[in-house]
């Protein structure tokens, strides 16, 4: 078993702006995790899929497009279909301070805002990755 913390990142949904996920997922390489960027594009069945496959710690989702809720949602829904729900779901975008606590219900561990620094996520997934729920 890996002691590094391996972390996928993925922007689901049909946003095409990646610049962020690709920043944060550098910071958290950089940073010594391993990580694996699923690219633009991807269904939640295919963020899972590949957080499966890769026996991922976490999975960290860049959602711009306003669909979040229901993106966010349903990766939850499906890692708990497949029984992976100590995968660490988080993420980041422009979503509303409104819609955070919601998220948070839902099992979103933690959403990023705008203006979040890549040290405070780096921060954030040492400590929170890889921990035992509860």
């Amino acid at each position: 078993m890996s002691s590094r913390t391996r972390v996928v990142v993925a922007k689901p949904g049909l946003d095409g702006h990646d610049r962020g996920a690709k920043v944060v997922a550098r910071a958290l390489r950089d940073a010594g995790m391993e990580v694996i960027y699923t690219g633009l594009h991807q269904t939640p069945e295919q963020i899972v899929e590949a957080a499966i496959q890769e026996d991922a710690d976490a999975v960290g989702l860049s959602v711009l497009s306003g669909a979040h809720m229901t993106l966010f949602r349903r990766v939850v829904e499906l890692l708990a279909e497949r029984d992976a729900q100590d995968m660490v779901v988080f993420g980041g975008g422009i979503i509303p301070e409104a819609d955070i606590p919601e998220l948070e219900r839902l099992g979103v561990a933690k959403i990023f805002t705008p203006g979040a620094t890549t040290q405070s996520i780096v921060e954030w997934v040492r400590e929170h990755v890889g921990q035992p729920v509860g």
